[in-house]
């Protein structure tokens, strides 16, 4: 009687066997198999999804880096100018008859040097980097939907809070504890985001999908930084968090209604997109989460390979992110009303080279033209020695602004093929725990985040260009040294490790020719369900 029930359970799974076998390609990357792709255009489930994640990005990032602007109006810069140290440097000179490093603020109530406004920007991080593993975890096992949108819900909240927390007796204590919980929130987005992919992007679409829903950070900041600059200008530093805090909560309530964790939970998904999704991410799913091998991972070069990459990246574009309006200011002498633009130009090639990478990083795996680990590759090493090459370029261009503006631009802006280089590569080789693998490198790369801008604080404490060549020097090698390290240890290929256990239900399956048949390969993908 067993034989009779296995032989009928595998003429029940037999063509999905066969649609596994076909679909193997050298790295563990499932093809088409003949399938066809969906006609959805851009209404499909999945690239909702995309534009919904695009917009949450760009919210979490416009309530990061607001502050980065805004923190030029709140503090008062005429003790600072009074300081007959602080104007013994080489500064460029101002390009207007009117010299001052206040840009076009100089009535703050605040009176914060640059190592406590470097302690305020890099608190957000001191909560940020306590919630990427949880996150990762929480999204795994319950669903990445309402892990991802509280975060960003919660992020919000406190972005209103700031003013009160600011103007709480003028003490930077309820301020620094505020940007805390703020980071504590949006710490989960990543993990969350990863874990919420690894249910909806077909392989040969993780670059395009991923790397379109992370530019939103760069659009984010993009907006930010010129939008901020001009509700200082003329509606006062507060309105920053204001109107940026009710964009997130119009984000939350649109996520909320159009969002589901799994394809098939999804209402409005087309029957053909549902079967092309399923089909290409293995198609047997159970709705059990799966325990992530601690001991494989935390030994596994490919991780670790992510893990320096995702560091060193972060290293220079935290010093990018949070401290290029200080240096556009007190180094280029840019008025704040222009500080904004000006500043949010490397985000704006950031976002293009971003999304076109990852359509081109797809192009190229799809049609076999280059194998999945060397787009990763080769993704780092324009992502990251191409910023390091610029960040050296700005030490010798002396005071033209105009070139200086070029070459950090450049910088920043290459840096967006590392999103189909490392970002994505958690999935290439464990899409079972991406979002657990997220949220332990994301984790690292945090810290970054909270030590690069006392770094720059400590450094630029008597600002002045040569002060500031050091910062981009030691990004430069930051950047140059993750890269190599990638190039060697990484990898794109699904490790054994993060392969799951088989149901053993499932195990040795008796053919009706008798052959034996161990039907491992169907549960590879079993995290699309949850308990």
């Amino acid at each position: 009687m067993a034989h009779v029930s296995l032989n009928a359970e595998y003429e029940a799974r037999e063509p999905l066997l066969a649609a596994v076998d076909e679909s193997e390609h050298e790295e563990g990357v499932p093809r088409s198999g003949g399938r066809e792709k969906p006609e959805s255009g851009v209404l499909s489930a999945r690239h909702t999804l995309a534009m919904m994640m695009f917009l949450g990005f760009f919210n979490v990032y416009a309530l990061r880096v607001n502050l980065s602007v805004a923190l030029l109006a709140m503090v008062n810069v005429t003790m600072l100018e009074a300081d007959p140290v602080i104007n013994q440097t080489d500064d460029c000179p101002s390009p207007t008859d009117n010299v001052t490093t206040g840009g076009g603020f100089d009535g703050g109530t605040f009176y914060w040097d640059s190592e406590i406004q470097g302690i305020i920007l890099g608190s957000f991080f001191y909560g940020y980097i306590f919630t990427q593993l949880p996150g990762g975890r929480l999204a795994e096992k319950y669903g990445a939907k309402w892990v991802y949108g509280l975060g960003v819900l919660c992020t919000t909240l406190f972005t209103f809070l700031t003013p009160l927390a600011a103007n709480t007796n003028h003490n930077v204590a309820a301020l620094v504890a505020s940007r805390v919980i703020m980071g504590l929130g949006e710490g989960v987005t990543f993990p969350a985001a990863h874990a919420l992919w690894s249910n909806w992007a077909p392989p040969l679409e993780r670059s395009k999908l991923i790397a379109f829903s992370y530019a939103g950070c760069q659009l984010g900041t993009v907006v930010a930084m010129p939008l901020s600059g001009l509700l200082c200008e003329y509606w006062g530093w507060p309105s920053v968090f204001y109107v940026f805090g009710s964009l997130g909560v119009v984000w939350f309530v649109l996520w909320a209604v159009l969002i589901r964790n799994f394809p098939e939970d999804h209402p409005r998904i087309s029957t053909s997109e549902l079967n092309y999704i399923q089909s290409t991410l293995g198609q047997k799913c159970t709705r059990k989460s799966t325990r992530p091998p601690w001991k494989s991972i935390f030994t596994s070069l490919p991780v670790l390979a992510i893990s320096v990459g995702h560091i060193c990246n972060n290293w220079g574009f935290y010093t990018m992110l949070i401290c290029l309006p200080t240096y556009m200011k007190e180094v280029l002498k840019y008025d704040i009303s222009k500080d904004g633009f000006v500043s949010a130009l490397p985000y704006l090639m950031s976002w293009i080279v971003m999304i076109l990478s990852g359509f081109l990083a797809d192009y190229l795996r799809e049609r076999d033209i280059l194998s999945t680990v060397s787009v990763r590759k080769i993704w780092m090493l324009i992502g990251q020695l191409s910023p390091a090459a610029f960040l050296v370029a700005v030490a010798y261009v002396g005071c033209n602004n105009m070139l200086a503006v070029a070459c950090l631009t450049m910088a920043v802006g290459m840096s967006g093929f590392v999103a189909s280089g490392y970002n994505v590569n958690h999935l290439d080789i464990a899409p079972l725990h991406a979002g657990t693998l997220m949220g332990i490198t994301n984790t690292l790369a945090t810290l970054p985040g909270i030590f690069s801008p006392l770094v720059v604080g400590v450094l630029t404490a008597n600002p002045s260009r040569h002060q500031w060549q050091i910062v981009f020097y030691i990004a430069a090698a930051v950047y140059t040294f993750g890269c190599l390290f990638f190039l060697v240890f990484a990898s794109a290929t699904e490790q054994v490790w993060a392969k799951g256990t088989p149901d053993p239900s499932l195990d040795n399956v008796i053919t009706p020719d008798g052959e034996v048949r161990n039907e491992r390969l169907l549960i590879q993908h079993n995290s699309c369900h949850l308990d």
